[in-house]
């Protein structure tokens, strides 16, 4: 369960990033900030909130690959300070660009989030804001374009704040778990490239995720659908600590998740690599944090 205390932003620790964001956050007179219930978005949102008050809105998109912990979550610290949220459908799975699973089809989900948010926000001239920040700028990000197209900014990034820098900043403003939250892409992000994109297959991966999970307290996670079957990915030590009669069980039990999505003809175990679901030429393979 997540803990956060209402620490003030003039309360924190002095910390020059934080200076020099606020400072950022001071100029806009509205804004919109898109809140996907990460570390990142999730402490922009805090900030923006005690900077602009009620010329701040909250937007979080719910879909089929968004797990539903997540929108608790984005509720849950939304009635604890006082955001004013707004839960959209960004309308993603109405994309056949984005259904059929290219390599960059973050550009479409996140041109249809933005598209949404646009609808809403223009008739209070509020400026998009993304929790994007210095690391994501060296990996492969096509909502970055998705964003520029949008005139999307990124205090972070304008900010230099990294992802360091955010978690630290989360601390001192007394948000708790939120500043020790994992990396959680999109539940398509599991889907290898050029696999079409489907709810079903997406409910059985976060549902497999989550056995997993229960079962042996992984530090990482992910369950990747691939041309060839299933494949779980996790984190070396939990990779060398799972016994055959554990795999055996776990594999079984995945057989029945997927039942009604997708073919499991082959579950097998992998040591957690980011961006294996990507599928493009060798020489371009997209760095990622998924």
């Amino acid at each position: 369960m997540l803990t956060a205390t209402c620490t003030s932003i003039s309360a924190a620790a002095n910390h020059l990033p934080l200076d020099r964001l606020t400072s950022i956050l001071r100029g806009l007179n509205r804004a919109a900030v898109a809140v996907s219930g990460g570390v990142d978005s999730l402490t922009l949102a805090r900030i923006v909130q005690d900077v602009l008050g009620i010329n701040a809105t909250m937007y979080h998109a719910v879909s089929p690959a968004v797990p539903g912990e997540a929108t608790q979550r984005v509720r849950s610290l939304a009635q604890q300070y006082g955001w004013q949220l707004e839960v959209i459908n960004a309308g993603e799975f109405d994309s056949e660009d984005y259904m059929r699973n290219p390599v960059n089809r973050c550009f479409f989900c996140k041109t249809s989030l933005y598209d949404a948010i646009s609808a809403i926000a223009k008739q209070t001239n509020a400026q998009i804001l993304s929790g994007t920040n210095t690391d994501d700028l060296g990996e492969y990000r096509p909502g970055l374009e998705a964003a520029k197209q949008h005139d999307v900014r990124h205090p972070f990034v304008e900010a230099g704040i990294s992802k360091v820098d955010v978690r630290a900043l989360a601390r001192e403003l007394g948000m708790g778990d939120v500043a020790e939250l994992p990396a959680a892409p999109c539940l398509s992000s599991r889907v290898e490239t050029g696999i079409a994109i489907d709810p079903k297959t997406l409910s059985a991966i976060h549902a497999t995720e989550k056995l997993i999970a229960a079962a042996l307290q992984p530090k990482t996670v992910r369950c990747r659908v691939r041309a060839n079957g299933v494949v779980i990915e996790l984190d070396e030590a939990a990779l060398n600590g799972l016994s055959s009669v554990a795999r055996e069980n776990l594999v079984s039990k995945i057989h029945i998740i997927f039942a009604d999505a997708t073919s499991t003809s082959s579950i097998t175990f992998a040591q957690y690599r980011t961006g294996s679901a990507f599928l493009v030429k060798p020489t371009s393979l997209p760095k990622t944090n998924t």
